[in-house]
């Protein structure tokens, strides 16, 4: 399969912020100021709900609604009617591991799921100021309950990052993000949500494999 630059032009909606881009890195920070979340190799997208209406939208503006119906219909079972949350859409393969090749097919759209790891606006609150670790928590009391569709990206903490990091390579998972708990949500390139990789993931093959390679968020 011939692997394509990630297009991103599309016309950024408004009322949802731009998302954080985590700097990439060779080594898991450590400290009692980070957490560590699996990596999941899929599609980074920003999920909106307001009232009756859910859009799903791409890191790069582009509206993916009409692909995700399990997200959707998981948005609309959540008890709060107005939110944006961020997170990786998956596509489950063998063991339970986020397959990419079955999400790029787009023979599995209905399979696609959010495993969302922040919550940027709840009701009339923006939350983008507060810390990362009450972001999460807002979103784990928003998400309790809900199995399927969309579902909370959990996390170690403190010194747990290298072990993380190391069975995440054994799993084959495409690495860990580190994120400072104690920081707001930045738009953009984002120097306290760190990023890295496992060298042996399957994003290395796709870059062998191509020429103008689609690369992982």
């Amino acid at each position: 399969m011939r692997w394509t630059r990630r297009k991103e032009i599309g016309r950024w909606p408004a009322e949802v912020p731009k998302p954080s881009i985590p700097t990439r890195a060779d080594t898991v920070p450590a400290g009692p100021d980070w957490i560590h979340e699996v990596k999941q190799d899929g599609y980074r997208l920003l999920v909106r709900r307001s009232g009756d209406a859910v859009q799903v939208f791409t890191r790069g503006g582009y509206d993916w609604t009409s692909r995700y119906p399990a997200i959707v219909q998981a948005a609309l079972r959540l008890p709060a009617t107005h939110f944006v949350m961020d997170g990786e859409g998956v596509v489950e393969g063998e063991g339970g591991i986020g397959d990419f090749k079955l999400l790029h097919s787009r023979k599995h759209d209905r399979r696609c799921q959010l495993i969302a790891f922040d919550l940027l606006l709840l009701g009339a609150l923006d939350l983008k100021a507060m810390p990362l670790q009450m972001r999460k928590d807002l979103l784990a009391e928003l998400l309790e309950g809900s199995t399927g569709g969309v579902v909370y990206a959990d996390h170690m903490e403190g010194g747990d990052g290298a072990a993380m990091f190391e069975f995440a390579c054994r799993m084959g998972l495409e690495g860990i993000v580190s994120k400072r708990r104690d920081k707001p949500y930045t738009s953009g390139a984002c120097n306290h949500w760190i990023k890295v990789k496992n060298p042996d993931a399957p994003w290395k093959a796709r870059l062998a494999e191509s020429i103008e390679p689609v690369l992982p968020t």
